[in-house]
């Protein structure tokens, strides 16, 4: 009897650890929080600045932000040093209007990438 239980008691013992490190895996990657501009805003330019926050710390040096410009040319943007940990910022200067794709790459601190995209829109002032 006491074999019996213990052949059913290891495989939901395996199972439930399984479902314990997935979900503490999933949990420790970089989820979009907040952003601004937010997605397919229009903002007022020529000046926009940028900033992301994050549900855990960031690596800013190994994070990235491209800009995606209305005639699809792309422009990386530099990242500045004094954001907190959670957030990663810049400033896009210069924009004329039209619709613009932020393209961002964010390296959590457990070093898992997570990737996305902005659209938003400068608006004619």
């Amino acid at each position: 009897m006491y074999s019996a239980r213990r052949k059913c008691f290891a495989p939901i013992l395996f199972v439930t650890a399984a479902l314990l490190l997935l979900v503490a895996s999933a949990a420790a990657h970089a989820v979009l929080l907040e952003s601004s501009p937010s997605l397919n805003a229009a903002v007022a330019g020529p000046d926009v600045p940028i900033k992301l926050r994050f549900n855990v710390r960031i690596d800013a040096s190994r994070s990235r932000f491209a800009l995606v410009r209305p005639d699809g040319t792309t422009t990386p943007l530099e990242l500045a040093k004094d954001s907190p940990a959670d957030t990663l910022s810049a400033q896009a200067s210069g924009l004329a209007p039209g619709a613009y794709r932020l393209r961002w790459q964010a390296l959590a601190s457990d070093g898992h990438i997570t990737r996305g995209e902005i659209t938003f829109t400068v608006a004619r002032t």
